[in-house]
């Protein structure tokens, strides 16, 4: 029984070390594993067994499907289940205000444990390069229809797998609908395979000659909006357009004025750190007026489009020709993303994948049906409104007690706060409230003289806190937690004793009260509060 102790030393819970010892026993023994297991079941019993014997005969779904989820995982793999609850526990102890992220369903994340991951399925429903692919298709046309029906769009793609892969499959659908068909239509051929040589260097020339229009990445736009370290600003010309260095607000006569000199062949709206709504239907008007295709990332927003918080002039689907988006973020999906575009370019888009992507993830895939099924109710639009309502509130109350608001406020779901006046940089803030049990990220402010790495802000977001049930009389008590930790940190010093970028000095008194005001604020709004974390810890970790 030593090896036994051992392993329970390193965390693991005894049922867990128990099993593991009798694999070795089996091995070295050439016994067979089921049967020792068999045996082992004899006198211990399992953790799905152990909680239906606790809950008197009255199990909860959701904790049932999770033990025996984490049951089968820890058979096999039990630092992995250990590590699936600890990150529970962590998430659970953090207040997460990252503008970014959210928390789905657990019905969203029952959706990705299945054997539709299995599944080779490339091309899309009904024209795949494999067989046998009658039931992804099912679960692929139910997501697609659901995502049309959620955003009133045209058509949808829900393959990509991330937002970075949308945007790419959006790219190239565009310069296959505008550069390459129209090429080989002059030509008189139906595919780039019956390009000669010398045509098929003039095509690849053709694409790499276009340009694109997006929102600068310090003024908010995203990396893959045509900023140089991303793939996007070696595809096309990128020539950004910026914010008005005054109000930081979008300057839609200058972004009209730059598109008839620049004549990009897409006009790219959208963002990952702006803290406004923006006028599509403007948008569309410079497109239509410079000749562009009108592209829309809505990543960030999604959500409240699908809520209808975001309509008429700021709806992107009623006005732009494609549109993409990740399905998690303000959506509160699972961590992937989808297309959404007009009739003419449906033939393009389905041609993403195998063009840039991969074989689709029909798991991920059927988690998405879900998120957009959930998304259609009542409740849902509830809570979409209350994430804007939140953020103004919150941006209110930050406001008040002197921070410096990009903009001077937000109507969507996220704001950037000028951390400088705290004598600090956006990484130095970041690191202190993490420390404090607040989950945030350092952002880059427009013209930013601290750069890209350690900025002058930090971007705070309402989407995840408002999942968990906060409203807007909470909020005053997390700007008063921001305000606390930024004013009880200063600034670490390097070898040679000047102030770091990096580096912080964090008062342990305000630390700690911080976090016990977190805690205290968490308490009331529990993460997935169907889940006994207590049991699982006992059983999937010691």
């Amino acid at each position: 029984m030593s090896s036994i102790g051992s392993k329970q030393q390193k965390g693991l819970c005894p049922k867990l070390a128990i099993e593991k010892h009798i694999r070795k026993i089996a091995f070295f023994s050439r016994f067979n594993y089921d049967s020792s297991i068999k045996f082992m079941g004899e006198f211990m019993a399992s953790p799905l067994e152990n909680y239906l014997a606790s809950c008197n005969g009255k199990p909860n779904a959701a904790m049932t499907s999770y033990v025996a989820n984490l049951q089968q995982t820890a058979a096999i793999a039990p630092e992995i289940a250990a590590s699936v609850v600890k990150e529970l526990e962590t998430q659970r102890a953090h207040l997460k205000l990252v503008a970014s992220e959210n928390y789905c369903s657990l019905a969203v994340q029952s959706a990705m444990g299945n054997l539709l991951t299995d599944k080779y399925a490339e091309g899309y429903p009904e024209h795949r390069y494999y067989g046998g692919c009658e039931n992804i298709d099912a679960v692929e046309s139910c997501a697609a229809r659901e995502a049309e029906k959620l955003f009133g769009a045209d058509y949808a793609y829900v393959q990509p797998h991330s937002g970075c892969d949308a945007n790419l499959v959006a790219y190239w659908a565009i310069l296959n609908h505008t550069i390459e068909m129209p090429t080989l239509e002059s030509l008189g051929v139906k595919s780039v395979s019956d390009l000669t040589k010398a045509q098929w260097e003039e095509l690849r020339k053709r694409f790499g000659s276009q340009r694109l229009m997006g929102l600068d990445y310090y003024s908010g736009g995203h990396l893959t909006h045509g900023y140089r370290m991303n793939v996007s600003a070696k595809m096309f010309e990128s020539v950004p357009y910026t914010v008005d260095k005054e109000s930081g607000l979008l300057d839609y006569d200058a972004i009209e004025k730059q598109a008839m000199e620049v004549k990009p062949l897409i006009l790219l709206a959208g963002f990952s750190a702006y803290p406004r709504k923006i006028d599509f239907k403007r948008f569309r008007e410079i497109a239509d007026k410079c000749g562009a295709v009108l592209m829309v990332d809505m990543a960030h927003f999604a959500g409240l489009v699908a809520g209808k918080v975001f309509t008429g002039d700021y709806d992107p689907v009623a006005f732009a020709d494609i549109v993409t988006s990740t399905t998690h973020k303000t959506l509160r999906g699972p961590r992937g993303a989808f297309v959404l575009c007009k009739k003419e370019f449906i033939d393009d888009v389905n041609k993403g994948c195998p063009m840039v992507l991969g074989g689709p993830l029909g798991n991920i895939i059927a988690a998405k049906a879900v998120s957009f099924k959930e998304a259609l109710t009542n409740e849902y639009r509830e809570y979409a409104h209350n994430i804007v309502k939140n953020a103004c509130a919150l941006a209110k109350e930050c406001a008040a007690l002197g921070m410096k608001l990009q903009t001077g406020g937000t109507d969507n779901h996220l704001m950037l706060i000028d951390v400088t006046t705290y004598g600090l940089t956006g990484r130095q803030a970041e690191a202190a409230m993490f420390q404090c049990g607040v989950t945030l990220n350092a952002n880059s402010l427009p013209f930013d003289k601290n750069g890209p790495w350690w900025t002058s802000g930090i971007r705070v977001g309402t989407p995840g806190i408002t999942t968990l049930g906060m409203t807007e009389t909470d909020m005053k008590e997390v700007a008063s937690i921001i305000d606390s930790v930024l004013k009880g940190t200063k600034p670490g010093v390097t070898k040679d004793g000047k102030p770091a970028k990096g580096k912080i000095v964090l008062d342990p008194a305000v630390q700690e009260k911080a976090k016990g005001r977190v805690q205290a604020l968490l308490a009331k709004h529990v993460l997935y509060p169907e889940l006994d974390l207590a049991f699982l810890k006992k059983e999937f970790v010691g």
